[in-house]
């Protein structure tokens, strides 16, 4: 499995509509990206850092994930630039992007 996370940074200029991005931007997203081979999305929204009432280093985490990178790189390319573009519509803030390679997990 291959997941695209895309980590909106906390500043304190950050502006983020939350109810945009879940109503609005997560449907876009799901529409573009599911017959492409998407399986999941994730989203956190930041509560605090280590610290208790510190804040949070993002704001929001969304976590996008594909069965393999070849569906995975195919979805993005078609529908990345529209998916960007979308980006103004709920936050002055620039995303950080990782692409990995999920392991098992593992249970406490």
């Amino acid at each position: 499995m291959k997941r695209v996370t895309v980590a909106y940074p906390n500043s304190d200029n950050a502006e983020f509509e939350m109810d945009y991005y879940v109503n609005k931007h997560v449907p876009l997203v799901r529409e573009r990206l599911s017959p492409m081979g998407l399986k999941e999305i994730v989203i956190e929204q930041g509560l605090s850092g280590m610290e208790p009432n510190s804040a949070p280093p993002f704001v929001v985490i969304g976590s996008l994930t594909f069965e393999d990178q070849e569906s995975m790189q195919s979805a993005l390319a078609t529908h990345a630039e529209e998916l960007i573009a979308d980006i103004a519509n709920f936050s002055n803030i620039q995303p950080q992007t990782l692409i990995s390679n999920l392991f098992d997990t593992v249970e406490a």
